[in-house]
């Protein structure tokens, strides 16, 4: 396998429009690295580039160390899994699997023996002589995946390849692909615009926005310490809550203002909260960290009325209106509530992270 490296790659297309800005990323050997972000970000040209589908306006790639900016992508031993899978309809699953390497004139006995391989791999062994329309979406994306295999490549590219799939199909195909990662030691670059894709199966994560990279780490890292409004709103399923706030400072102790309530903010963000007191800020707080509480204390909680209740078995998510704010929390599938039940609910300022209401970036700690 082999290292990718971008170094200030950007592509810019005629007519002057932007696709990627010098994006900086590092993939190592076997690590299995997701490209996310909303439609138009970047993140398929990227991909694109890398694989050779797409000229590189400036900058630098590397793949395994070597400068491949100008190498055809025959000649980059990489395998691309597409979105609508690229398969030949008049050929059968075997004939699929191994065309790439009829092309490259491999012999006979090595075709069978690594499409043989490859089925075992994926259990399509007795899809091998079927022809595509024979086969499930689920089926279809077997064999795209296996032709990528029998090329034994540098670098394994997908291409939003889940998202023709049902929703339990994507779950199981998901789980599939990681333990697929795990098997074959690869390097893998994986592109979605789906975030619950991107933590589950990502060794790290690029999150892109207008083509340009926004963040770059492991989930939990993005997960819980986002550097902007933009990441912490992005990573997550129910997203992060905000609130527009302004800061004061009474009584020894700073606050923030939301307009129906005001909270005292105690512990480790009073300090980095002081430069803006008289300004405003966004208050982020994740729906599990926010604690139901009838008791809370005045200036502890947050007060909302209840709109919608989803009971989802395991946990019920309850969307409440503070007046200014929707808000969304996981609540327990215990807690019984009503369409305009007045609630109270106690966010966790430990896990809270608040942003510049200008730059949206996160406030440090530090």
């Amino acid at each position: 396998m082999a290292t990718v490296e971008l170094k200030a790659v950007s592509k810019v297309y005629d007519g002057g429009v932007q696709a990627v800005k010098a994006a900086d990323i590092t993939i190592q050997d076997k690590e299995f690295v997701v490209l996310v972000g909303p439609s138009g970000c970047g993140k398929t040209t990227t991909l694109r580039m890398v694989a050779g589908l797409e000229d590189i306006s400036s900058g630098d790639l590397f793949i395994d160390g070597k400068r491949v900016n100008d190498m055809p992508p025959k000649d980059r031993d990489i395998a691309m899994v597409f979105q609508n899978y690229a398969l030949y309809p008049h050929m059968t699953v075997y004939d699929n699997m191994a065309f790439g390497l009829k092309i490259r004139k491999m012999p006979k006995e090595d075709i069978q023996k690594r499409v043989d391989e490859a089925a075992g791999i994926l259990e399509i062994h007795e899809l091998l002589e079927r022809r595509p329309k024979q086969l499930s979406g689920g089926q279809r994306q077997r064999v795209a995946v296996g032709r990528a295999i029998v090329r034994h490549p540098k670098v394994f590219l997908f291409d939003e390849p889940l998202s023709n799939l049902d929703a339990k199909l994507r779950v199981q195909m998901r789980a599939e692909i990681s333990s697929l990662h795990t098997r074959l030691q690869a390097t893998m670059i994986y592109v979605t615009h789906d975030q619950v894709e991107a933590m589950t199966m990502g060794d790290k994560i690029v999150v892109m926005k207008g083509g340009i990279i926004q963040q770059i780490g492991d989930p939990l890292t993005l997960y819980n310490k986002p550097v902007n409004r933009f990441v912490a709103g992005f990573i997550g399923s129910p997203p992060m809550n905000f609130l527009s706030t302004s800061v004061t400072e009474s009584g020894g102790k700073i606050w923030i203002d939301e307009g129906t309530f005001k909270m005292a903010i105690e512990g480790r963000y009073a300090e980095p909260l002081k430069p803006y007191i008289g300004k405003n800020v966004s208050f982020g707080i994740r729906p599990e960290d926010l604690v139901y509480n009838m008791d809370a204390a005045e200036g502890s909680f947050i007060p909302a009325a209840a709109e919608v209740i989803e009971p989802l078995g395991a946990e019920t998510h309850l969307y409440v209106n503070t007046g200014k704010h929707q808000l969304i929390a996981r609540t327990a599938p215990n807690i019984h509530f009503s369409v305009g039940d007045k609630v109270k609910f106690v966010p966790n300022l430990d896990k809270a992270v608040f942003f510049d209401a200008e730059t949206e970036q996160a406030i440090n700690l530090s």
